[in-house]
């Protein structure tokens, strides 16, 4: 997966600022979805320091976890816990498939790919987040596209 220019919300100019997602349309579908499953919404978070991520928690069939979506890119992905530090990416292929027409939903093959210095050849990261990355020393690709990197 190719990682692009301020994924992780680090920028170092205002010319490399990256894009935002529409936060309003992932909260009415992630509402809609879960109802639509026989669940509900137990939390919603935005954005904020130090998260680079929206997330809500939802309980669904019985089931909590959480659903993510990244700040400036529209990557989604499925979470059994979200903890500064720990992520825990898990797959849920019904909502895949009911969320795919709208994000590109990330399963677990690829939020659990080591990231290595190679991969960072592969990339159009900004020098800002090379030097975040460097600090925080991620080591996989869902904890750079899914962090809480101060």
């Amino acid at each position: 997966m190719k990682l692009p220019n301020g994924v992780t919300g680090f920028y170092n100019s205002e010319a490399n600022k990256p894009p935002k997602v529409e936060g309003k349309q992932f909260k009415q579908l992630y509402f809609d979805i879960a109802s639509r499953n026989g669940g509900k919404v137990i939390d919603f978070n935005t954005p904020q320091y130090p998260a680079n991520f929206y997330y809500a928690q939802v309980e669904i069939l019985g089931n909590r976890f959480y659903i993510l979506l990244n700040e400036h890119y529209p990557y989604l992905a499925f979470a059994s816990a979200v903890e500064f530090g720990n992520i825990k990416f898990i797959d849920n292929p019904v909502l895949y498939e009911q969320f795919s027409p709208f994000y590109r939903v990330i399963g677990t093959v690829e939020t659990n790919v080591p990231f290595n210095q190679n991969l960072i050849k592969k990339t159009e990261l900004n020098s800002a987040e090379l030097e975040q990355i460097a600090y925080w020393k991620p080591e996989t690709v869902g904890q750079i596209i899914f962090n809480l990197w101060d």
